[in-house]
């Protein structure tokens, strides 16, 4: 039934700082931006890689949410890096602290957690 994830979306609180954190700092391009008066909302749509992965929303006055990689919903949002090291020196350059890199006990494969600026928890996973 299912081919594919099609996209993530995600609300912000400050969307001027959220689409510099998501173009500027992680490299995704802006595919469109559009303003939607009626809501006074705005919805960017990034892509990774030549492939839609995130609608970046604005809204006025969103309620805050939990936001902890283990409270219930939306654990985190993962991205695949080819050096985990290389990744995280990056952030750190950009004034992004990541958590110290861990290995995954099952495949053996090193990954690390930082937060977005409304505290998402995002995940590097060395492919």
């Amino acid at each position: 039934m299912l081919s594919s994830i099609h996209h993530i979306a995600i609300i912000c609180s400050d969307y001027e700082r959220s689409k510099h954190f998501y173009t500027e700092i992680l490299g995704l391009k802006i595919l469109q931006e559009v303003y939607r008066a009626e809501r006074d909302s705005y919805k960017l749509d990034l892509e990774l890689n030549g492939q839609y992965v995130i609608e970046l929303f604005s809204f006025p006055n969103p309620p805050a949410r939990v936001s902890r990689p283990e409270a219930c919903g939306l654990r985190h949002l993962a991205f695949a890096v080819k050096d985990i090291g290389k990744a995280a020196e990056d952030l750190s350059k950009l004034g992004i602290q990541a958590e110290p890199i861990r290995v995954d006990e099952y495949t053996g494969k090193q990954f690390t957690f930082f937060s977005d600026p409304d505290g998402l928890p995002i995940e590097l996973y060395q492919e």
